[in-house]
């Protein structure tokens, strides 16, 4: 649409007296965008539009197309506390035995954090390997993002910490889904690099979970352990890195895996500290078959979008929540367990860290090599679940 030189002149002043404008969004602003009624004297880019589709109209037209960018693990690192807890320690503390607990869930050690090792703090020791191994400094990030379930407080959020800490200058979020959360992070940090907004962006996976378990109680004391895995995700226009991914949930029987007190439904009291209502519980047949069932159908829904097939994968990755539901999985889908990682014996069930820690791992070991496939699983408190396949270039 044409525009009078007096138009012209009305769109000139209005950018000299705005001129705090950015330069992406000058672009944006192209005189065919704007409307022919009275030119604003304040305000911003939405009032140059006649209306949302003018806007979209004119952004489609005058942005140069977006190349397309995969985000690719660039960097990755972890940390566990030095406290160890083993299930000798266990046998002193509750009525169990090495054999009780290596036999329901495959678990001989775990790490506990000392006074003061928070999930920000553990969360920053694997921030910091992960940007040395990406060869990155903190100031190269565009955004934080950290899965947990156990943050240091309700208000900041744990990001926020490590942002700080590290010195770095971008947003800073934390998810909140349970032991998926690292590969909900995963997915939205792969869709911010997409779409353009970020080209490094450190995805966190921690919990510091040992201040929430009841070590009274034989059946959930001996399952869970404190830690941190990082991964960076950077930008490219290789193919390979994040191929796929899908997110789920059903908040239909929160019961099933949950701290009924300590939130706005049932705040902490002299009630429900003696009734123990602070602590974790869970319905483990209950999450058993749900973690069985569910994996399958998450992993295939994600083989489907890459177009690949079951042998198509070289490792498996999944939650290390317990040795039989794992084994049960592999069972069910036919997956040898040579093609499974399996850390839960070192380091118990970490929720939303156990993924990144135990790709790590495998990474040490020598099982991931460039071009590797990698399917990542995970289930957990929602109830939710998630799935992510990764192509190996590092």
């Amino acid at each position: 649409m044409s525009r009078t030189s007096g138009e012209v002149e009305k769109v000139e002043m209005w950018r000299k007296e705005h001129h705090t404008v950015s330069a992406g969004a000058e672009k944006m602003l192209s005189i065919s965008a704007i409307s022919t009624s009275p030119l604003p004297t304040h305000g911003g880019v939405v009032q140059w539009a006649k209306s949302e589709r003018a806007f979209r109209r004119t952004r489609e037209s005058q942005v140069p197309p977006m190349p397309h960018r995969s985000a690719h693990i660039t960097g990755w690192g972890y940390y566990v506390p030095e406290r160890i807890l083993t299930n000798a320690d266990f046998e002193r503390m509750v009525d169990t035995s090495d054999e009780w607990i290596l036999t329901r869930t495959g678990i001989r050690e775990r790490h506990i954090a000392a006074p003061g090792e928070t999930s920000s703090v553990m969360a920053t020791h694997a921030a910091r390997k992960a940007l040395a191994q990406a060869g990155l400094d903190a100031d190269d990030l565009d955004l934080i993002l950290l899965g947990t379930c156990s943050a240091d407080y309700r208000t900041p959020s744990s990001a926020c910490l490590v942002q700080h800490a590290l010195g770095a200058h971008c947003g800073a979020l934390d998810l909140q889904a349970g032991c998926p959360g690292f590969l909900y992070a995963l997915a939205l940090g792969d869709q911010c690099i997409r779409g353009g907004s970020s080209r490094h962006v450190l995805v966190i996976g921690v919990e510091h979970l040992s201040p929430y378990v009841d070590y009274t109680d034989r059946s959930m004391c001996v399952l869970f352990g404190d830690g941190a895995g990082a991964v960076i995700l950077s930008a490219s226009e290789q193919p390979g890195g994040v191929r796929a991914f899908t997110l789920g949930s059903d908040g239909a029987r929160p019961e099933v895996l949950w701290a009924p007190a300590g939130g706005g439904a049932r705040p902490i009291g002299h009630a429900e500290l003696d009734l123990g209502l602070q602590y974790v519980r869970m319905q483990g047949q209950e999450v058993f078959k749900f973690a069985t069932q569910i994996s399958g159908p998450a992993i295939e829904a994600v083989l489907a979008q890459a177009g690949l097939c079951m042998e198509d994968i070289d490792l498996f990755i999944p939650h290390q929540a317990n040795l039989r539901i794992i084994e049960a999985i592999a069972r069910r889908l036919k997956i040898p367990m040579e093609k499974m990682v399996v850390t839960v014996d070192r380091f118990g069930n970490t929720s939303a860290s156990s993924i990144p820690i135990a790709l790590c791992e495998a990474v040490a070991d020598g099982r991931v090599r460039r071009g590797s496939r990698l399917m990542l699983v995970s289930f957990g408190a929602g109830l939710t679940w998630s799935a992510v396949l990764v192509e190996w270039t590092a």
